[in-house]
């Protein structure tokens, strides 16, 4: 009675969609079988999986959590069979899923995985951008739809969630402004939504030179666009500024100024993937030089 891979599957694509017919769509079967496929595993298990109605299937809790395992068992058996062939002397050829915030993607990721892709050509990334609000790049690990995360230490998650991790980076904060401003630190502050640290929060509070912020912006690059056009100052991790326009200046905030740290979490089971170590090392060795 135990499940199999393909049922498995199936409660992910279920999920996934929303449907059993648009679960079968996406995996190329019947919805009878898709159909099929749920009872028997619901019938193993002992329990409904899913609530059916007219709008389509949604798990049930005891479903979210047969679906969360059910995606770590899968994840686990692509790592298996990838770092079975490499270790017998093949190609590294998994898929590796990463989640980061936006000015670490643009920043970290692409030199990290330039080196990494040269030295294992058969690998393949999906990269998600998701916010540094909430869970964060941490819950797309925790929900099993991301191999790694790329966060802000702190993370926000509870130790229950189980991950585990390690540092990256660390770095300041800038001041930036529009390069043709004469007195940079009497124009209005423009911040952004994830730029919420605790630290940098009480940073803040210190500091008698920074007002209120004028203009409060969801995504880093609109700060950055603002900038440019002499709309106002921003006080911003160094990674964050190394995206700006030619037309922003960056002054450093000297040895009092905030810092960040940049890490990455995983679970334990995926930390010890021949392609997700490598990758990690990649992050921690040299970055290609900053703009300006």
């Amino acid at each position: 009675m135990d499940l199999t891979a393909a049922e498995l599957r199936v409660l992910d694509a279920v999920e996934r969609t929303g449907s059993f017919s648009a679960a079968a769509t996406t995996l190329d079967l019947t919805q009878s079988a898709v159909s099929h496929s749920v009872r028997m595993t619901e019938r193993k298990l002992g329990t409904v999986l899913f609530d059916r109605g007219r709008h389509g299937a949604r798990p049930t809790p005891a479903g979210e959590r047969a679906i969360l395992h059910g995606r770590g068992v899968l994840r686990l058996m692509d790592v298996l069979r990838a770092d079975t062939r490499a270790a017998a002397g093949g190609w590294l050829d998994t898929r590796l899923r990463i989640a980061a915030f936006r000015s670490a993607a643009a920043q970290l990721l692409p030199p990290a995985l330039t080196r990494l892709t040269a030295r294992h050509p058969q690998l393949s990334y999906d990269v998600s951008i998701v916010r540094d609000v909430g869970g964060g790049t941490a819950s797309e690990v925790v929900e099993g739809r991301a191999d790694l995360a790329i966060v802000n230490l702190p993370h926000r998650l509870p130790a229950s969630a189980g991950l585990v991790g390690g540092e990256l980076l660390d770095e300041p904060y800038v001041l930036i402004h529009p390069a043709r401003s004469a007195d940079p630190r009497s124009l209005p502050l423009i911040d952004w939504t994830e730029n919420c640290s605790t630290e940098t929060q009480a940073w803040f509070r210190t500091q008698d030179w920074l007002p209120p912020a004028t203009i409060n912006v969801a995504d880093d690059t609109v700060l950055l666009s603002m900038v440019a056009l002499g709309l106002g100052m921003a006080v911003v991790p160094e990674t964050t500024a190394a995206d700006r326009a030619p037309e922003v200046t960056v002054e450093p905030l000297g040895p009092t100024a905030p810092r960040r740290t940049i890490g990455y979490l995983t679970t334990p089971a995926l930390s010890r993937s021949t392609a997700l170590r490598e990758l990690v090392a990649e992050l921690r060795g040299p970055r290609a030089p900053r703009a300006g």
